[in-house]
């Protein structure tokens, strides 16, 4: 789902640009660049076959409004809405269930309409696409709107703004700062549960054929967030039990979704309050079959991510096991998109972290004391994360 979320907002953003939003440039037209000619409207996308690994200007600079316009449409209930009343609804309709009677609500659903998240017919009615049909409308089982209306629309999006004055100062709030603010935490915690619950799923399966956990006692997980990972895990290996280490707000909003899992999950999964950064964990050395770290090496500051490989070395046991799953780009360094924005994204957080790739994984897990030859990595939400296993001899 996050990839489908990160493929929705760019393709809206280019989608627009390419629709309509192109007017906009006239005003470059002196630019030699943009002369393109008479038999074509004036456009940055490529050209041709030959420049289809250029950039698309436009695409890129508006893509923010498109991406706006669908957290607009999540937040004023338009996808809900059409899906409620079986699809076919009119402008009064959405008028009456967003409350927004002015123009300005035809300007949204004519910018969803272009962006292909609704579809509108020659009388005036509005549809859902397909994907905003099964993404973007609560009730479906793989909805994951409040991921991208309150993590994506009003933290990250805002968070990106300052980025140009985060790379001149390499000045910006760390996560632990950031977090501080209980509503924060709350939100952040409470918008990345139900996408984290997928991925775990997919994580699972994705080690399989690595890691056997049929056997494994204790696990740990290092920034669990919610514990979703967690309460995946040991829902499907009864005889594992998982202790996250999470910063104090972000437990307490944990523990509130700890409380809604099956009795058995909770009694297995527990919270301990740690600031990743710590150089002291409160566990003890060797006892963990497992130790997971999902989205956090690249949430802290570069020095600290082999600190934190190294504090799993000392908690696993021999034969033990370290997941480290994260946003990465290939160790080419020239993509995939989406590994690449996010870790730029991540810059507004975290000033002085490490953009990821497996290699810079994999060396610091050899420098932390694990067997550099028998590292592995795997693909995971493809284009986004990737999966670094590390062992211990």
């Amino acid at each position: 789902t996050a990839r489908s979320a990160l493929e929705m907002l760019l393709r809206l953003g280019s989608m627009l640009a390419r629709r309509g939003l192109h007017a906009a440039s006239a005003r470059f037209a002196a630019a030699p660049a943009l002369r393109l000619g008479r038999s074509r409207a004036l456009s940055t996308a490529p050209v041709d076959d030959e420049m289809e690994d250029d950039i698309d200007v436009d695409g890129v600079a508006y893509g923010f409004m498109a991406s706006q316009a669908l957290f607009a449409g999540l937040e004023l209930g338009i996808f809900d809405a059409i899906a409620a009343a079986g699809g076919s609804v009119d402008l009064p309709s959405l008028q009456r269930s967003s409350g927004v009677t002015a123009p300005r609500l035809q300007t949204l659903l004519t910018a969803l309409v272009a962006s292909k998240a609704l579809r509108r017919s020659r009388d005036g009615a509005y549809d859902l696409s397909p994907n905003a049909a099964r993404f973007l409308v609560s009730s479906s089982r793989h909805f994951y709107g409040d991921y991208l209306k309150l993590q994506i629309g009003r933290q990250f999006y805002h968070r990106m703004g300052a980025l140009t004055d985060v790379m001149k100062t390499g000045e910006a709030p760390s996560y632990a700062s950031w977090f501080s603010d209980p509503e924060v935490a709350a939100t952040y915690t409470r918008a990345q549960h139900n996408g984290s619950v997928a991925t775990a799923k997919a994580l699972l399966k994705r080690m399989a054929g690595s890691v056997s956990l049929d056997g494994a006692s204790k696990m740990l997980d290092v920034g669990g967030g919610s514990g979703a990972f967690s309460y995946v895990f040991t829902g499907k290996h009864p005889q594992l039990s998982s202790q996250i280490l999470e910063l104090p707000e972000v437990c307490a909003t944990g523990n509130t979704i700890r409380a809604e899992q099956p009795a058995d999950v909770q009694q297995r999964v527990s919270f301990s309050e740690l600031d990743a950064t710590s150089p002291d964990w409160p566990v003890p050395d060797g006892e963990y079959d497992l130790v997971l770290m999902s989205y956090i090496s690249g949430s802290v500051p570069e020095p600290v991510v082999g600190a934190l490989y190294a504090n799993a070395y000392k908690a696993l046991k021999p034969g033990g096991r370290l997941l480290v799953h994260d946003f990465m780009v290939d160790d080419s360094l020239d993509g995939p998109l989406g590994g690449a924005i996010w870790a730029l994204q991540h810059v507004t957080v975290n000033a002085d972290g490490l953009g990821l790739a497996p290699r810079e994984v994999v060396s610091r897990m050899g420098a932390a004391g694990f067997a550099s030859g028998k590292a592995e990595t795997h693909e995971m939400i493809s284009g986004l994360t990737k999966l670094v296993i590390g062992h211990k001899n």
